[in-house]
């Protein structure tokens, strides 16, 4: 059995930045003023370095020609074609330009954190980005200061620093747009969940607030939207072009959407309509006609009814089908031909049913329900005393018109512990 007993060494960009690079006469060909890396998986690997010489350009040199001898860089032997210009080829990146002392988005703890340096481990001759530094002892590590807190820290505080290191598998760069568009960055916001998410970009300057989400796909997108604070919701969808605006509000749930174009600018909203599908555009107008805290504002208009006659096989199989675009689906409604409300049902007593009984013999008739113009203190009341997770709203002839989701009427009466 072969053993691979290369041992590992870890270096910080700390301690490369500023060292001098050496021919084989120990004359200086320049200084490391920083590193380009090639974004490869699951950890970037160093391709050159920045040279800062005599010459006011820098120059950029492959990492393979370099070597560590007594604890200094030297390339040997080298040629003048081994320096080029420091153009940058398609997905490769400055370090310290785009990392150091830069916002990133620690995905495993959903943070915004501050960069204060970063670790390599040197495998098979390669270079690899593997840690971000986050911590106070990086800083101290950057100005020479690292072994004199140590020291301090365990003297008069009998108190051993710790790195603080995000492994690069978790880091988001915010420093480029074009990094957030990359399909390696992308995936790793997706994964967060949307409330955490949407901090994240509540956290953010405007500029990188944009390109983060505008780096979401369409879905992420829309349930990051919903859990973003409503003043920056407008200001996200304001800087999008009508048609990106509109995929995403369609995603929506369309209480969401119809409180979103509610807030936006009349011309703004307008042409987002025109531009959505028909049906949900209507579905929208529909609520968007009502006072934003009454009941006609706070319900929505997606969710599942049946008349009495349908089987609770049948109303599954339409569940099955129907349920993903759908905002509420625990409660079902059973309404007439004429859609007045006649009862209701849980989805957990139709899971328990025979699939061959009709609706009208599992709904429980005793239906709390409120009308379009009920106030949300009233509405707030209902859910209080009655524990429903829905209210069904009816208007005067008690025709069903649509449903209030308590997440709803929480982000009205409770806005700081609804977003």
């Amino acid at each position: 059995m072969v053993v691979n007993s290369e041992p590992q060494v870890f270096l910080f960009l700390s301690q490369i930045l500023g060292d001098n690079v050496l021919d084989d006469n120990g004359r200086s060909l320049g200084k490391i003023i920083d590193v380009v890396a090639s974004l490869t998986e699951p950890y970037p690997v160093i391709t050159h370095i920045l040279l800062q010489g005599a010459q006011k350009k820098p120059s950029s040199l492959s990492w393979q020609k370099v070597t560590e001898v007594g604890g200094k860089y030297v390339t040997n032997p080298y040629y003048l074609e081994d320096f080029r210009e420091p153009l940058l080829q398609e997905g490769e990146l400055l370090l310290k330009d785009t990392l150091l002392d830069k916002q990133i988005v620690d995905t495993d703890g959903a943070k915004v954190r501050r960069v204060n340096d970063l670790q390599f481990l040197k495998a098979r001759g390669n270079l690899h980005l593997v840690h971000v530094d986050v911590g106070f002892r990086g800083l101290m590590r950057r100005v020479g200061l690292e072994r004199t807190m140590d020291a301090f820290s365990r003297g008069f505080f009998d108190y051993t620093p710790h790195d603080q290191f995000i492994s690069w598998k978790f880091v988001q760069p915010l420093s480029s747009p074009d990094l957030l568009r990359l399909k390696i960055s992308q995936n790793r916001l997706a994964q967060l969940h949307p409330a955490d998410l949407a901090d994240i970009i509540e956290e953010l300057d405007i500029h990188k607030r944009t390109a983060v989400f505008q780096a979401l796909d369409i879905e992420t997108a829309a349930e990051t939207l919903e859990e973003t604070d409503p003043k920056i919701q407008v200001s996200l969808i304001e800087d999008m072009k009508v048609s990106e605006a509109s995929d995403i509000i369609e995603e929506m749930s369309l209480s969401e959407a119809a409180d979103l174009l509610g807030d936006l600018p009349k011309d703004k909203a307008d042409d987002i309509l025109m531009e959505m599908e028909k049906d949900i555009a209507e579905d929208v107008k529909e609520l968007l006609a009502h006072p934003e805290e009454k009941a006609g504002g706070l319900m929505t208009t997606s969710f599942l009814c049946f008349t009495p006659l349908v089987l609770a096989g049948e109303a599954m199989e339409r569940i099955r089908k129907e349920a993903e675009d759908m905002d509420f689906i625990y409660y079902l409604y059973v309404v007439d031909e004429y859609e007045h409300l006649l009862g209701m049902l849980s989805l957990r007593e139709l899971l328990v049913a025979s699939p061959d009984t009709p609706l009208s013999g599992l709904m429980d008739t005793r239906v709390v329900s409120v009308s379009l113009d009920e106030e949300k203190e009233e509405i707030a009341e209902h859910f209080a005393k009655y524990g429903i997770m829905a209210i069904p709203v009816v208007d005067e002839t008690s025709v069903l018109k649509g449903v209030i989701i308590f997440k709803n009427l929480l982000e009205v009466i409770a806005p700081h512990l609804g977003k």
